[in-house]
């Protein structure tokens, strides 16, 4: 029997049952579900899995006889129904969750001299990991680090569920729980080509003339509450929430954007950052600490060095004011 079957059973309420009762699925139902919704084929579920395909197909089978409907699309398994699209979401939320948690757990176990979790947003983790990592190394010999970069929102929920002990995170989100102080202020900016105009100025653009060009909307736009950019910002007609893609066209040369300048240590020599003048705004970055870890004076040592520092001096210069 798999390990998982030994695993306390999921309880779903059943909202797409044929009744009101509570039934118990297994999380290896669940993995084998998700398995044949990604692949689209039986055969390389089931290859994935360890198992034969027909206890694959009973499984979905056994499955769908408890819902009462059909999650898939015919009997070749290569398309979900619409009901399937909405079980496949939540479903693969419930074992990604279950297998970072034992991952956490087994990492515990084999972390004889502790261990410390840190989720920052991807701009700050490339300030913070590296002297962070330096420091818990020489003070904690033989400690367990494990860092992750993420989005604001995927950092918040590593808090809250118990997978990260520190969090580094753009504004202020109350906690449950968990202590949050400011870490540092960046100033937002116009992200541009190194060619384009607004880049060759001789003075710092304006408002105005960013937000009237090709300008590209971002996750972090929403950070900026100066009125005059709210009202612009509004008719932007495009929106990219990756920074690779957001990168990759402002090197086209047409468009803009705007970021807070920390972001700018990922930027390749061919696109700069400038200040906005009429653009006063600021990213605040809070760090945020559990209050109640497994590591408790690891946790606090590693938050204490990390407030000790003025990551603001790292901010970089870019632009034809940098200075050398």
């Amino acid at each position: 029997m798999d390990f998982d079957d030994h695993i306390s059973q999921i309880q779903l309420t059943q909202t797409y049952f044929r009744n009101t009762e509570v039934m118990s699925i297994k999380l290896e139902t669940l993995r084998t579900f998700c398995t044949v919704a990604q692949t689209g084929n039986l055969a390389e579920a089931a290859d994935r899995l360890g198992r034969t395909q027909s206890a694959v197909s009973m499984t979905l089978k056994q499955f769908e006889e408890h819902l009462g409907r059909k999650l898939f699309q015919g009997e070749r398994k290569a398309q979900l129904s619409a009901l399937g699209e909405e079980v496949f979401e939540q479903a693969l939320k419930q074992v990604r969750a279950y297998d970072e948690t034992i991952q956490g757990i087994e990492g515990a176990a084999q972390s004889r001299h502790g261990q410390i979790r840190i989720a920052s947003v991807p701009s700050v983790a490339a300030v913070v990991f590296p002297a962070v990592t330096d420091h818990m190394t020489k003070r904690f010999p033989g400690v367990k680090i494990e860092l992750r970069d993420t989005h604001t929102s995927q950092v918040l929920d590593a808090l809250l569920s118990g997978r990260a002990d520190i969090g580094i995170a753009s504004g202020h989100h109350p906690l449950n729980g968990i202590e949050a102080v400011p870490l540092f202020r960046d100033p937002f900016g116009l992200i541009a080509s190194a060619d384009h105009p607004l880049a060759r100025a001789p003075q710092h653009p304006t408002l105005a003339e960013v937000v009237t060009r090709k300008f590209v909307k971002n996750a972090l736009c929403d950070l900026i509450q100066t009125p005059d950019f709210l009202s612009a910002v509004g008719i932007s007609d495009v929106t990219i929430q990756n920074t690779l893609s957001l990168v990759a066209m402002v090197q086209t040369k047409d468009w803009v954007t705007i970021l807070p300048q920390t972001v700018t240590r990922f930027l390749p020599q061919s696109v700069i950052f400038r200040p906005i003048r009429d653009l006063p705004d600021q990213r605040e970055v809070f760090l945020y600490v559990r209050t109640r870890s497994p590591y408790a004076s690891i946790t606090r040592d590693c938050a204490e060095f990390i407030q000790s520092r003025d990551w603001s001096c790292t901010l970089p210069q870019s632009g034809p004011d940098a200075v050398s």
